[in-house]
């Protein structure tokens, strides 16, 4: 596919801190000529501005696509190359769109290593559109697998925290203990399985 001479892929992930659920990356080409206006990185938009944007971004990009890491994955691998595996896997649905971007810009300082020309931009879930629009779509994807995870595991209460340790979250693990969607390796579930 090379409607545009030079494609760009902004690529960002979601749900590095969480203590369960697995981490989320998306993978956007933009449109130059079908822009999308009020983008921002995701933890400064509202659940209702996110969700409008998502349905904008994928109405109007060349392409995207979503790679994960599971909770087994995160534990057996760490964070840090979870994350790049998810960032990756995004990559490389495109490719299986037939879509080839010239340059990958990731938000960060470290580089996934997909093949593609790649350059990290600290920051760049605020300052480069394409890496918004990856940052909104895999949150939004992200915060629906956690709500479909509260459907399995109500008690828990993950609709509502999406998998972070917030004091709720915390007292539900004391009452109830560590499910099968817990990140086994992050210091508050292991823990709690210690004996």
């Amino acid at each position: 596919m090379s409607e545009s001479p030079y494609l760009i892929a902004g690529v960002d992930e979601v749900g590095r801190g969480p203590l369960a659920g697995s981490v989320v990356a998306a993978a956007v080409v933009l449109d130059p000529r079908r822009p999308v206006d009020g983008l921002a990185d995701s933890k400064t938009l509202d659940e209702s501005a996110r969700q409008r944007l998502d349905l904008v971004i994928r109405a109007r990009a060349l392409g995207f696509a979503f790679g994960e890491a599971s909770v087994q994955e995160i534990d057996s691998l760490n964070i840090y190359h979870a994350t790049h595996l998810a960032m990756r896997r995004a990559i490389e649905g495109l490719r299986a769109l037939d879509i080839h971007p010239d340059l990958v810009l990731v938000d960060g300082n470290k580089l996934p290593g997909s093949g593609f020309l790649e350059s990290a931009i600290v920051k760049g879930d605020g300052r480069v559109a394409s890496i918004c629009a990856a940052s909104i779509i895999a949150k939004v994807a992200r915060d629906s697998s956690m709500v479909a995870l509260h459907q399995q595991f109500p008690a828990y209460g993950f609709d509502r925290h999406k998998g972070y340790g917030t004091a709720q979250h915390l007292a539900a693990l004391d009452s109830h203990g560590v499910t099968a969607a817990h990140r086994r390796s992050f210091a508050p579930i292991r823990e709690r399985v210690q004996p």
